[in-house]
């Protein structure tokens, strides 16, 4: 038996940049997919379906706003036969680039199975046994379902199901106010069903700023849906109006969407023979580097977190690149992690908000700066929004944009906290009239603003100017 120089497990993004980069650099790696296609959730379940999706329901909402544009506003024909079809068009434009082909013209052997650990060295697949110097635990993660009595019985949908859909249900019930939840509620309700957005904590997006969160929730109830926050499920069933969910009261809808968690996919990997250690709901344990209790095991992605991001998965997989091919001891730095909920505004985030800030005992200062106030915007007819951007010693420790475009906004701020620089440079730097961006610029120029135009500056330059 030949052992492999690298065994990879899990075809989702960690796993394909893995392979791809070890194979074109000659080592012996062989990819194991569990399931029929590469690709991962992402791009068959999660981010590509769902921003797709969002974007036909976006052009629904301003087929609706056309008067606000000058032109006749429309009622949208929507078969969501006709949009999921255009759904699966997308996917299938983005597999070309994830078929095994691809990889096995690298010099990779892609195996389709459920792979299982015998030992530390071995795995076993499809009956066959293979031996591997070092090994990459890329599984990814799959939803997880909250124990309410009743659920089980209960054909509901999770963002595995949901574009299956045929026919725009009716009434949708969301169980879960988190990134997919949201996006997933405002994109149907645009479509045409009458959404109740289902949350059992106090707000929406409970990672991000509450002022964030209530920003949020006030945009997605002016559109007509139903965001019931700290509603406690307590129970589910069907009745004869459809589907229940008991709580403080009693919620129907004709479609349930549960939204409200992930599990990583530990299951049937044996890793209790590989002596590595896990936990079923936080994953694989792993250092900075990225390497598992056996060195030779390492993991990344959703399977190991902390970050449930495609982007992370990426980044993470670098890091072990780095540990596992080059030899070359590089840790994970989680300082910059730049995240983004596609709703519509979308929230944009990176590194500290001001609860963090407060519990680090930071001394900071919150900037501001209203959409409202940015040009491009008014054009667009889409004021709603800010950009909040935390400095401390004139340094970006954190920003939350919410607003249009706001995740292609973000990125001038993500580069200057990992350069480390100073707002200065973001305020100095020209920036293209009229864009949205331009409120990165106009943001920080609040902390010279406050500064420059004070009693002081005005007694220096009217004596500067009595001079001849």
């Amino acid at each position: 038996m030949k052992r492999q120089d690298l065994i990879v497990i899990g075809g989702g993004v960690g796993g394909l940049v893995v392979t791809s980069i070890a194979a074109q650099l000659g080592l012996e790696v062989t990819l194991i997919e569990k399931t029929s296609r590469l690709g991962g959730d992402c791009l068959h379940f999660g981010c590509v379906p769902s921003k797709t999706l969002i974007m036909s329901s976006r052009v629904a909402s301003l087929m609706r706003r056309g008067s606000e544009f000058g032109l006749s506003s429309l009622t949208p024909d929507v078969n969501l036969g006709r949009v999921m079809s255009h759904v699966a068009d997308v996917i299938a434009d983005i597999q070309q680039h994830d078929s095994p082909e691809r990889f096995e013209s690298y010099g990779a052997r892609v195996i389709f199975g459920a792979p299982r650990f015998i030992d530390p060295h071995r795995v076993e697949v499809n009956g066959e046994t293979l031996s591997g110097k070092r090994f990459v635990i890329a599984t990814g993660s799959g939803p997880d379902a909250p124990p309410i009595e009743g659920l089980s019985d209960i054909d509901y949908l999770t963002n595995k199901t949901v574009f299956d859909l045929q026919s725009l249900p009716r009434r949708l019930l969301v169980l879960g106010g988190g990134p997919i939840g949201v996006e997933l509620g405002q994109a149907f309700a645009r479509l045409g069903s009458k959404v109740s957005l289902i949350e059992a904590g106090e707000r929406l997006l409970d990672k991000e700023d509450p002022d964030v969160s209530e920003a949020l929730t006030g945009f997605l109830r002016a559109e007509g849906i139903d965001v019931r926050l700290g509603f406690k499920v307590g129970s589910a069933a069907r009745d004869s109006d459809g589907i229940a969910l008991h709580g403080q009261t009693t919620l129907h809808g004709d479609t349930l969407l549960v939204a409200a968690g992930r599990r990583p996919h530990l299951e049937g990997l044996g890793l209790d023979a590989a002596g590595v250690v896990y936990n079923d709901r936080k994953g694989i344990a792993v250092d900075e580097r990225q390497r598992s209790s056996q060195k030779h095991i390492f993991a990344c992605g959703d399977v190991c977190g902390p970050f449930p991001f495609t982007h992370m998965a990426e980044y993470q997989a670098g890091i072990v690149l780095s540990n596992a091919v080059f030899r070359w001891p590089k840790k994970a730095d989680y300082s910059v992690v730049p995240w983004v909920t596609y709703s519509d505004p979308e929230v944009a985030r990176v590194g500290k908000n001001e609860i963090q800030a407060k519990e680090a005992g930071i001394d900071y200062q919150a900037l501001r700066f209203d959409f409202a106030d940015i040009d491009r915007a008014k054009a667009e007819v889409d004021k709603r929004g800010y950009a909040k951007i935390l400095i401390a010693k004139k340094k970006i420790i954190g920003a939350t944009i919410i607003g249009p475009h706001a995740g292609e906004i973000l990125p001038e701020v993500v580069l200057a906290m990992q350069a480390g620089v100073k707002i200065g440079k973001i305020s100095s730097a020209i920036h293209v009239y009229p864009t949205l961006a331009e409120i990165n610029r106009r943001t920080v120029n609040k902390h010279y603003s406050e500064k420059l135009f004070n009693p002081w500056t005005r007694r220096l330059v009217r004596f500067i100017n009595m001079l001849p």
